[in-house]
């Protein structure tokens, strides 16, 4: 009897510890699960965020600029000044000349320097560093000089989103809030052209929003 009760005992002794180990593996489990799912969450609601600050601030930029001017182009390509293809965001003719204008869509704080080749944004507990947009658009800037030589074409800068800057930014960079009067206001250097109208219509000329253009640009990208 006792050899026959002994197994019993045993079975019922590791049964009753696989029940007391699945408890403390249990709970580890759900609390490995919560956090990823707190992860993905947070991840796909930040991505969420500055995918509508992005639509957003376009929206933003092209209403401003289609009060300023009928003559706007909006995400188009040129032949880059030194070769290759430069993408730009935004250009528009005003009185006396032509803004090639780069938009940044951040939030938080943003600081940096003129010379400085990379700037600085802090948003809530993220830290980024990213190029300095004015001499990224610098190039842009300069692609657009290449198509009209004989016009001045002036860098622009600007942020949209609830962001601010530690100290006064730069020249030729501003938030969104002050584009319309800063368009209004800007003055152009000296210049020779008699027809604007034809000026513009170079730039639409010379301006590539095909889809292979973009896959061009694209590619170029990627390689670099």
């Amino acid at each position: 009897m006792p050899l026959i009760a002994m197994p019993a005992l045993a079975a019922d002794g590791a049964f009753r510890t696989g029940i007391t180990g699945v408890g403390p593996a249990m709970f580890l489990f759900t609390l490995a699960a919560a956090l990823l799912l707190t992860l993905i969450f947070r991840s796909t609601a930040n991505h969420l965020a500055r995918f509508v600050t992005a639509k957003f601030g376009q929206w933003r930029i092209r209403a401003a600029l289609a009060k300023r001017s009928p003559d706007v182009l909006h995400d188009f390509i040129l032949p880059g000044a030194y070769g290759g293809l430069a993408k730009i965001d935004h250009a528009i003719l005003t009185a006396g000349g032509i803004l090639c204008i780069q938009s940044k869509h951040f939030s938080g704080v943003v600081f940096g320097a003129a010379d400085e080749a990379q700037w600085t944004n802090v948003d809530g507990v993220k830290r980024r560093r990213f190029l300095n947009p004015l001499i990224q658009n610098e190039g842009r800037t300069r692609a657009l000089r290449k198509v009209i030589p004989d016009v001045p074409v002036e860098n622009l800068v600007i942020f949209t989103g609830n962001v601010e800057f530690t100290t006064p930014p730069p020249k030729n960079v501003i938030h969104i809030d002050d584009l319309e009067s800063y368009v209004t206001k800007f003055v152009f250097g000296p210049s020779k052209v008699d027809d604007w109208h034809a000026v513009w219509m170079s730039v639409n000329a010379a301006a590539m929003t095909d889809e292979g253009s973009r896959k061009d640009f694209q590619a170029q990208v990627g390689f670099g």
